[in-house]
């Protein structure tokens, strides 16, 4: 993989914008929360090769969410449960729970975004700016 084009991200005053595209080349992570300056929980974008299984892994403390943007996924569970996703496809892992993730395609790269956390949900706390009305 090939080092971030940072130069190629977008800032303002609390925010920031990116392409998967400008995050690395070839197959393996795209470090999102580096590159766009996330510090609240972890995210990347994993490029699959065609056939390519990750190793078995579990995680000590963060619970982690799956999301397909395109190909074919298996995730392989502890259990032996396995659950074939598309795109648009999610799958939520606890943080002892082992998986392996495959790309299903012998052509195609797959790729999909994992985001992980622990301690909790926030909870609904959006408010609307002075002066600004439902739309």
């Amino acid at each position: 993989m090939s080092e971030p084009r940072t130069d190629k991200v977008e800032r303002g005053d609390g925010w920031s914008t990116a392409n998967l595209d400008d995050l690395g080349e070839g197959p393996g992570f795209r470090k999102i929360r580096g590159a766009l300056g996330v510090s609240a929980f972890g995210v990347n974008a994993i490029v699959l090769p065609p056939s390519y299984a990750t190793g078995l892994h579990y995680h000590e403390e963060q619970e982690e969410l799956y999301f397909i943007h395109s190909g074919r996924v298996a995730i392989e569970f502890g259990d032996g449960t396995t659950q074939e996703l598309g795109p648009g496809g999610l799958a939520w892992v606890d943080a002892p729970t082992h998986r392996r993730l495959r790309n299903l395609s012998d052509s195609e790269e797959a790729v999909y975004v994992c985001v992980g956390g622990k301690d909790g949900y926030v909870g609904r706390d959006g408010k609307l700016p002075p002066g600004e009305a439902h739309r």
